[in-house]
C-alpha cells in the first residue's frame, strides 16, 4: 500500500479479474487479381455482394481469385482481400495520360495530395487502377448561372443531372456566417458511370456532392470539413481530386475570403465535365502476387487464421505456406494446378500421381498448410458462363463453418461438416485407389458421391511425418490454445515472478482448458508453473515459464465394421472379442 505521511484513509483497487480472451479463428485472407479496388492493402469483406462492389465483378482474368474468395464467403462472413497491383496497370485520369495510385496511402502520403503539387490539367483521377475507371465522368457546377441555365429547360441534355440539386451553387453558409462575404465558393459535383462498368447501366449517377466548398477551412452544417478535395478523399469510392489549385492561399480572413481559382472552376456557359480515360488493368506477375500476400505476413498488424492460395503457381503457393508457417497462428490452403487435376500436367501418370508430384515439388511440408485434390466447375452469374475454380477457398470455408457449428478442434471433413457448395462437377473425382495415393502423400481428396454431394474426404495437414499435428483439427486446436493463452499471459509481463504470480497464471489458464476439454477438444491436460520450472536461474534471468501438457482429441479416419454370423442359439457373450 502507499505510505501515508499524515493521518488519512487510503483506498486502492486490485484487479484480479483477468480472463482468457476470445480469439479469432474464422477470419480468412486472400490476395489476387481483381478489376477494381485498393491494391496492396487488406480490405475486410463480409459478403459476395460487398466483394463485387469493392473489387469489381469478375472477368476472364480475375475469375479464379474472385470465385475463390466468393467460395469462402459462402461459408463465412469475414475475409481480408488484398488486390495485387498488376504490372502495367493505371488509374484513369481526366487528362488522358493515366497515373498509378495504388491505394489511399499512396494518394495521401504522396505529392498528389499536396494541394500545390498535383497534376496540371488533370483535376480528377479514378480512385483505383483499372480499365473500369474509363467509365467515369465527373460533372462540376461552379456558378449559379450555369446551373440555372441547365435547370430552366427540360429539353437541355444536362437538365436530368443539374435538376438533382436543390439549388444553385453560391456561398457556403459557414462562410457567410463568419465573414459576411459572398465569395461563391460552393460546388455541385456528380460522379457518373458513363458506360455502365460499375452499375451495369450507362449514365448511372454513382455519387452526388451538393454545396461542397473551394475553401480549405469551410465547414459543413455537421461541423465536418467541407473542402472539396477532402470531401472526395473521405467519401468518394470512385475519384480523387488531383489537380493543381491556384497558388493563392485558400482560406477566409477576418472580413474576406480567397477562393481557389483553379481554371477548372470557371464561369463558362456549361458545367465542366471531366471524362476519365487511360485506365489499364495490367497483368499480375508472381512478384505482384507475392507483394500482395506480404500484406498478411505480420501477425501483429493483421489478425487472420485461414490463408487461401487461390490459383497461385508453385512459387506463390510456397510463399503462402511459408507465411502461415512463420505466423504460427494461421493455416494455408493450396490447390494443385488445373492441368494436373485434368491429367494434362505434362506426363501420362494420371491426375492422382500428377497432383502428388506437384505438392512434393513444392517441398512445403508444414503442419500449417493443407492441400486439396482439385478444382470445381461452377456457374459465373456475372458473365453467364461456367468456370473452373480451385477448391482451397471451399476447404478454408469449411474450417470457418466448422468453427461456427462446432469448434476449431473438430474436423472439417466428412458428411457432417465437409459438404462443398456450388459444384457442378469436379475436374478430378478420385476413386478409392486414387484416394489412397493422395492421402498417404498428405493430399486431402474431394469426392462427389451419388446422392451425398461433394465432400471433403480427408483432414490431413501437409506435415510429412507421423504426428498429432498431421491432422487439421489438432493443428487448429493448438493454434487456438497458443493464441489464447499467449494473449492472456501478457497480463503477467512485468509482474513479480513469485508463487502468487505463478498461481495466478495457473488459475487463469485452467478454466479455459477445462472448457476446451468439456467441449471435446482435449482428452487431458496438465499445467505446471511453480518453482520446479521457474528455478532461481530462470527468475534471475527475468523469465517466466509455464509448461502446458495437452492430450489432443483425435478425429476418426478409419472405421472397421465386423459383421459376424452365428448359429441359432449361440450366446453372444461367448463369441464377442474373438474376431
Amino acid at each position: 500500500m502507499a505510505i501515508l505521511v499524515s493521518p488519512g484513509v487510503h483506498v486502492s483497487e486490485v484487479d484480479l479479474t483477468t480472463s482468457t480472451p476470445a480469439v479469432s479463428t474464422s477470419t480468412g485472407a486472400i490476395a489476387g487479381s481483381f478489376k477494381w479496388g485498393p491494391a496492396n492493402t487488406a480490405v475486410l469483406i463480409s459478403s459476395e455482394v460487398q466483394l463485387a462492389n469493392t473489387f469489381g465483378a469478375p472477368d476472364g482474368n480475375t475469375a479464379n481469385a474472385f470465385f475463390t474468395a466468393a467460395s469462402f464467403l459462402a461459408y463465412s462472413n469475414s475475409l481480408y482481400v488484398a488486390r495485387a497491383n498488376s504490372a502495367g496497370s493505371n488509374n484513369a485520369t481526366s487528362n488522358g495520360t493515366g497515373e498509378l495510385i495504388k491505394n489511399e496511402h499512396d494518394y495521401f502520403v504522396g505529392s498528389v495530395y499536396n494541394s500545390l503539387a498535383g497534376q496540371t490539367g488533370n483535376p480528377f483521377t479514378a480512385r483505383y487502377p483499372g480499365a473500369m475507371g474509363n467509365s467515369l465522368s465527373v460533372y462540376v457546377w461552379a456558378n449559379a448561372a450555369v446551373w440555372t441555365a441547365n435547370t430552366s429547360n427540360t429539353a437541355d441534355p444536362l437538365y436530368p443531372y443539374a435538376s438533382l440539386f436543390d439549388y444553385a451553387p453560391g456561398t457556403s453558409p459557414s462562410v457567410l456566417s463568419k465573414t459576411g462575404y459572398a465569395c461563391n465558393d460552393e460546388l455541385h459535383i456528380l460522379v457518373v458511370d458513363t458506360y455502365g462498368a460499375f452499375s451495369g447501366t450507362a449514365n448511372t449517377i454513382l455519387e452526388k456532392y451538393q454545396s461542397i466548398s473551394r475553401l480549405a477551412d469551410a465547414t459543413a452544417p455537421d461541423g465536418s470539413n467541407n473542402y472539396y478535395k477532402n470531401v472526395l478523399f473521405n467519401k468518394s469510392s470512385y475519384v480523387y481530386w488531383t489537380g493543381v489549385p491556384s497558388s493563392n492561399v485558400v482560406h477566409w480572413g477576418a472580413n474576406t475570403a480567397v477562393v481557389n481559382s483553379n481554371s477548372f472552376f470557371t464561369s463558362d456557359a456549361s458545367p465542366n465535365v471531366a471524362s476519365l480515360s487511360a485506365g489499364a488493368d495490367g497483368h499480375a506477375s508472381d512478384g505482384d502476387l507475392s507483394y500482395a500476400y506480404n500484406v498478411f505476413a505480420d501477425k501483429e498488424a493483421i489478425d487472420i487464421s485461414l490463408l487461401m492460395g487461390a490459383d497461385s503457381d508453385a512459387t506463390v503457393s510456397q510463399q503462402v505456406v511459408q507465411i502461415a508457417t512463420d505466423r504460427i497462428d494461421s493455416v494455408a490452403f493450396v490447390s494443385p494446378p488445373l492441368a494436373n487435376t485434368l491429367g494434362t500436367g505434362g506426363d501420362s501418370s494420371g491426375p492422382a500421381q500428377q497432383i502428388v508430384n506437384y505438392f512434393q515439388g513444392l517441398n512445403a511440408y508444414s503442419s500449417y498448410a493443407v492441400a486439396d485434390s482439385g478444382w470445381k466447375y461452377m456457374y459465373d452469374k456475372y458473365n453467364d458462363v461456367y468456370r473452373w475454380v480451385p477448391l482451397n477457398g471451399d476447404i478454408a470455408g469449411l474450417c470457418a463453418y466448422t468453427d461456427n457449428v462446432k469448434d476449431p478442434w473438430w474436423s472439417p471433413a466428412g458428411l457432417q461438416r465437409g459438404s462443398i457448395k456450388n459444384v457442378i462437377k469436379l475436374a478430378f473425382n478420385p476413386n478409392q485407389a486414387s484416394r489412397d495415393l493422395l492421402y498417404k502423400n498428405g493430399v486431402n481428396p474431394v469426392v462427389s458421391f451419388p446422392g451425398q454431394g461433394t465432400i471433403l474426404y480427408g483432414d490431413k495437414t501437409m506435415q510429412n511425418r507421423p504426428s498429432a499435428f498431421d491432422r487439421i483439427n489438432v493443428r487448429r486446436l493448438f493454434i487456438v490454445l497458443e493464441k489464447t493463452i499467449s494473449q492472456a499471459a501478457q497480463s503477467s509481463l512485468f509482474e513479480i515472478n513469485d508463487e502468487f504470480t505463478q498461481s495466478q497464471f495457473v488459475a487463469l489458464v485452467d478454466p479455459f482448458l477445462r472448457t476446451v476439454q468439456g467441449r471435446r477438444g482435449i482428452y487431458a491436460y496438465k499445467i505446471v508453473c511453480d518453482d520446479s520450472n521457474n528455478t532461481p536461474a530462470v527468475v534471475d534471468a527475468n523469465q517466466f515459464v509455464g509448461d502446458i501438457y495437452i492430450q489432443p482429441a483425435r478425429s476418426i479416419n478409419f472405421i472397421q465394421l465386423n459383421f459376424v454370423a452365428t448359429r441359432t442359439g449361440v450366446n453372444f457373450s461367448e463369441v464377442v472379442g474373438q474376431f
